[in-house]
């Protein structure tokens, strides 16, 4: 028998000089990451797939702050958005600042 994967989706802040670190603010699994997904899309918020992380996300509280060992990983996460964020700039012509 195939074991059925459920679709898990986390969603992160981060406000430098306010917060130590990312932090949780939603979470869900099955239809609740589909329509995070679904808000993600809605809003042109990048989406990054990674199962390991998401499993990992996934366990956390809503509003705790992501731990130490997920910072390396976190930070690669955050180097594509940039990237994607400035490539919609050159291709859209507006800044890549998100506000």
């Amino acid at each position: 028998m195939t074991e059925k994967k459920i679709k898990k989706a986390s969603a992160l802040s981060y406000s430098p000089g306010q917060d130590n670190a990312p932090k949780v603010i939603a979470s869900g699994k099955g239809v609740i990451a589909e329509k995070l997904l679904e808000a993600a899309e809605r809003e042109n918020v990048p989406v990054v797939q990674d199962a390991h992380l998401a499993e990992t996300l996934d366990k956390l509280k809503i509003g705790t702050e992501i731990p130490e060992e997920l910072y390396e990983v976190l930070a690669e996460v955050l180097s594509f958005v940039s990237r994607v964020d400035d490539a919609a700039a050159k291709k859209f012509g507006h800044s890549s600042k998100r506000s």
